[in-house]
């Protein structure tokens, strides 16, 4: 079977930046628009996914739209739950909770947050749907790392080696099948 590519594009900045948002549907900037269209522009796709909050769809409508290209909208491909920790600066979470959270986060997940193996579940589940043709996907950080889980099999420290800043984009190159292959392509932060 032939290789199809996936692009993963985190949404763009945010109107309020540096909290840990997962439900929180808070709006993204114009200029966090501007840098998901410019990082998409060579980009050849046929479809374009998106998570169902404001922040991704907002980013896959503007680049879809001059494309003509609809985006369809999943939620599964939404950000962890943070509980009670949603809408919080890290420095007004505990110190010691939010480093048990980072060093396990299924172990240690936010109060009445999600834990990470649902995430990688329903993120899964979103790929294992994906059509096998050239798709963007605009997400969020905590869903693209739990792809790369799931289609790399990196491990927990791995998920966390790289920043993924907003409008960051990894591409890569799927060769589906019993023994599914995949390559890292590019990786623009």
């Amino acid at each position: 079977m032939s290789a199809y590519m996936l692009h993963l594009m985190r949404h763009g900045a945010l109107e309020v930046a540096g909290r840990m948002l997962g439900r929180t549907d808070d709006p993204v900037t114009e200029g966090g628009i501007a840098a998901c269209m410019a990082r998409a522009e060579s980009l050849a796709i046929e479809r374009i996914k998106a998570s169902d909050l404001i922040r991704a769809r907002a980013c896959a409508a503007a680049i879809g739209e001059p494309r003509g290209v609809a985006v369809e909208v999943d939620p599964r491909w939404r950000e962890l739950d943070f509980g009670a920790w949603d809408g919080l600066a890290p420095a007004a979470i505990d110190p010691a909770e939010l480093a048990a959270f980072y060093d396990d986060p299924d172990a240690s997940p936010p109060p009445d947050g999600e834990r990470w193996s649902a995430l990688q579940d329903r993120v899964a589940q979103a790929l294992a749907a994906m059509p096998q043709v050239s798709t963007l996907v605009v997400t969020h950080g905590g869903a693209i790392r739990a792809a790369l889980a799931e289609l790399c099999g990196f491990d927990r420290r791995q998920n966390w080696a790289f920043d993924l800043p907003y409008a960051a984009l990894v591409s890569l190159r799927i060769w589906p099948g019993p023994t599914r292959t995949v390559q890292i392509v590019g990786l623009a932060t």
